[in-house]
């Protein structure tokens, strides 16, 4: 039987339509980089089409090799075990064979991708204050995964390095610390005359939008402080050429995650109870939770609100996190 691929983009679903709507704008411009193969996308949660319903799209068309890569920057939970354990039930339910790719990670095209986006909010300001009085607060997305958070700060010194910032700090949206309130306020103490904040997302969504809330609270409480709300990086185009590259390595074999750090492969420092931890989605429960019965979507304020406060009673429990009391800690991972 003769072989044919296609591409599978998993994304992780968002409550924000503008997020959704990005993703799908994103899925259109690799369906446009790759003529030669069908492209789907699917979401673990909160929108529509969900995975299994995008693999089933290319199965219908008589897929019989799906190339599968995580819409994602960093590989945490999400990239190491949900879309996993999604992909692999499928693939032995259907008798389907799914290869699993790697997510963008630390690459010269996202640098120059991010680089673009604090250059474009740079000019948009205007060039009063010099670089040297100028720091930068790289904002991530925060996970319960300390290796996923360190690519951030090695964003940060990449971007701080290249530009010569005259300062730069890391803070994080969530989950882990320190959250952007207070990385803000101890930024503002550190006498610089102009603080840039760039979220370094993919797309739009409910954490943006709250990234650039607490940057106007805070510039509103230091107002000698010049603060510059840079852009995501949305569908960049070396965003888009990350994924095609990631996407062709599936083809030659170059697919390794970066596990020398991986907390469920290694003795992490505070994380040696993930090691071994079962592969499986904690993500069913909420597949498509946002769509109206015509697909169209639908907004809803449910319970699941991925900061791991996990109010319902599913079977599946985390190992404690270490920081989970800090006093600057996300209120999400605070032991009960």
């Amino acid at each position: 039987m003769t072989e044919k691929i296609g591409v599978m983009l998993c994304g992780h679903g968002s409550r924000d339509e503008g997020a959704v709507k990005e993703f799908a704008v994103l899925a259109s411009h690799l369906k446009k980089r790759l003529p030669h193969y069908p492209v789907e996308f699917g979401y673990l949660e909160f929108a529509t089409p969900i995975i299994r319903t995008g693999l089933d799209a290319l199965k219908a068309e008589g897929v019989t090799r799906v190339l599968a890569v995580p819409g994602m920057l960093f590989a945490a939970g999400h990239a190491k075990n949900d879309i996993p354990s999604v992909l692999n039930t499928y693939a032995a339910a259907n008798h389907l064979k799914i290869e699993y790719g790697k997510e963008l990670g630390i690459d010269p095209k996202m640098m120059r991708a991010a680089g673009d986006r604090i250059q474009e909010a740079l000019d948009k300001a205007g060039n009063d204050v010099p670089l040297h009085e100028t720091m930068l607060m790289v904002v991530g997305r925060g996970a319960s995964d300390p290796d996923a958070n360190s690519n951030v700060s090695k964003v940060t010194r990449i971007l701080w390095e290249g530009f010569g910032f005259g300062w730069a700090e890391t803070c994080y949206s969530g989950v882990t610390f320190p959250l952007v309130d207070p990385g803000l306020e101890h930024a503002a103490k550190l006498g610089y005359k102009r603080i840039i904040v760039f979220p370094y997302f993919l797309f739009t969504g409910i954490l943006v939008d709250r990234i650039y809330d607490a940057t106007d609270e805070v510039a509103a409480r230091h107002p000698k402080i010049t603060f510059i709300k840079a852009g995501y990086l949305n569908d960049h185009p070396q965003v888009i050429e990350t994924f095609v590259e990631r996407i062709e390595q599936i083809l030659t074999g170059d697919i390794s995650m970066n596990c020398q750090m991986c907390k469920y492969r290694t003795a992490v420092l505070g994380f040696e109870a993930d090691v071994g931890a079962v592969q499986e989605s904690h993500h069913h429960h909420v597949e498509g939770i946002n769509a109206k019965a015509d697909g169209s979507f639908q907004i809803v304020n449910h319970h699941h609100d991925h900061g791991h406060s996990h109010s319902h009673d599913d079977g599946h429990t985390h190992a404690p996190y270490p920081h989970a009391n800090h006093p600057l800690g996300p209120k999400s991972m605070e032991k009960k």
